[in-house]
């Protein structure tokens, strides 16, 4: 048993105590390279849109938390690879497009950070361009209840997984200059959809 897979059965555990609802499981692509685009409120997201999929998620983390004592190889046995924040990382756009290349899901944050009001942001094009070179099938993943999860998520623990957007179901209107900015926007209005 892998550290994910011992991992995910103890969250998986704690999750359903909480009483932790799933929305559209059947929405997951069973094969092929996907990208769960995944809002984000709360340092559980992660765990928790990975614990809600029958695939194993590969994320993208800071590499500040690679260097914590005790996370870091926790991360990495988790199949988490370090991005650096605010530049172009390129050694990180070749670790998430080689996962998608392997036909593996990347879990992908679109903000780009937390939301510290809990209401959607403006979603970066880093996805347009990762599922148009990796492609892949975008699956829209929305998270609730996760935000002081262990004090008032009882209960209130939720993941809806949208329909895949791909790029043959994505046709780009005339007119538009940037493709790569109108894909996110789709993306992230069905993200934002999500109930």
């Amino acid at each position: 048993m892998s550290l994910y897979q011992f991992a995910r059965g103890l969250f998986r555990l704690q999750f359903k105590l909480m009483g932790w609802k799933i929305k559209g499981i059947e929405n997951l692509p069973a094969e092929g390279s996907v990208i769960l685009a995944i809002n984000h409120v709360s340092l559980w997201d992660p765990v928790v849109a990975a614990c809600s999929v029958p695939r194993q998620v590969s994320y993208m983390a800071k590499e500040e938390l690679f260097a914590v004592p005790f996370l870091g190889p926790i991360l990495r046995g988790c199949g988490a690879f370090p991005v650096k924040r605010g530049q172009v990382d390129t050694s990180a756009i070749r670790q998430s497009l080689k996962v998608l290349k392997e036909q593996r899901v990347l879990g992908l944050f679109p903000e780009g950070t937390r939301s510290q009001t809990g209401e959607l942001q403006k979603g970066l094009t880093g996805v347009a361009f990762l599922m148009d070179k990796g492609k892949a099938a975008v699956v829209p993943v929305k998270v609730s209840g996760t935000k002081h999860l262990l004090t008032k998520g009882w209960g209130k623990l939720k993941v809806v997984i949208g329909s895949p957007l791909t790029q043959e179901k994505m046709e780009i209107p005339v007119g538009v200059e940037n493709r790569r900015e109108w894909v996110t926007e789709q993306i992230m209005k069905a993200l934002d959809s999500l109930t």
